[in-house]
């Protein structure tokens, strides 16, 4: 990672190398953040949802920042976001910040940016969820709330930690999903229910411990691939279970090379572990 400060404009800019090139970012970063908490909403062709889960989000009794990291929607979702923007950012106070990409590069490198936008920012905690309501915003408090108040370090809002608490999805999504979490735990011993959760809270410190440019995986095997490295650095864990929500508005992302993105990779992933340290 190649990191610039410019002191007269207090911008960072970070160089992230993704698949065969290398991608920009640039961002205007203030000296200390509003809020100790970040959160970060990848987002490709989400007009329908966007502006709602911003209202959401700032309606929360915790006073939260957003990121919208968006990967050049066709569908104008960053417009969207510039117009909330002008709603909930004054000159002297930025809560909404917009991350635009050059084109959809995967859900994982559109988080590796986010986490890197707020670590440059300083945020203590950092939380990853949907745009599109099948993660509830009145769970964000709870997230955040079992990581600083419960001294844990990643904190993931669990559909399998208490049965299976996943509402509008075809019986063979949930199959699948369930069993593919099931197959992590039995290959990496990872001990955790829902490995592919993608509604956590992480504490700064295991941002900076994680190699986040080295991570592999780029699709939905990413959220795996980030805890299986949070426990293997002995970083506590907590699973908080919620009720999952399908899509009610858009498209979803999901597909079965998605799936088997995750089945095939997590069996290299243990296998790679087998060569590394751990030590932090």
């Amino acid at each position: 990672m190649l990191l610039m400060l410019g002191l007269a404009k207090r911008a960072f800019t970070i160089k992230l190398p993704i698949a065969e090139g290398s991608v920009f970012y640039s961002f205007v970063v203030n000296p200390k953040a509003l809020s100790n908490a970040l959160v970060i909403i990848p987002t490709y062709n989400e007009k329908e949802n966007i502006q709602s889960i911003i209202d959401e989000v700032f309606a929360q009794p915790k006073e939260f920042d957003l990121l919208i990291v968006d990967d050049g929607s066709p569908d104008k979702t960053a417009d969207l976001v510039r117009d909330s923007q002008k709603k909930y950012n004054s000159q002297g106070s930025t809560r909404l910040h917009l991350l635009e990409r050059a084109g959809k590069l995967g859900l994982g490198t559109a988080y590796i940016a986010g986490f890197h936008f707020g670590l440059a920012r300083g945020y203590e905690y950092m939380l990853e969820m949907d745009a599109d309501f099948s993660h509830n915003p009145k769970d964000l408090v709870r997230l955040y709330l079992a990581c600083e108040e419960g001294a844990n370090d990643l904190v993931i809002g669990s559909r399998y930690s208490n049965g299976v608490n996943v509402v509008n999805w075809p019986m063979s999504r949930v199959l699948m999903s369930y069993f593919a979490s099931k197959y992590v735990r039995v290959i990496t011993g990872l001990p955790v229910h829902d490995t592919t959760a993608g509604f956590v809270c992480y504490r700064k410190k295991v941002l900076e411990t994680i190699q986040l440019d080295n991570i592999k995986f780029v699709g939905y095997a990413f959220q795996i691939e980030m805890k299986f490295l949070t426990w293997k650095y002995g970083f506590k864990i907590k699973e908080v279970p919620i009720i999952f929500t399908d899509r009610t508005k858009g498209q979803s992302k999901m597909s079965a090379g998605i799936f088997k993105e995750a089945v095939l990779g997590v069996m290299m992933m243990k296998i790679r572990s087998w060569f590394r340290s751990y030590k932090r």
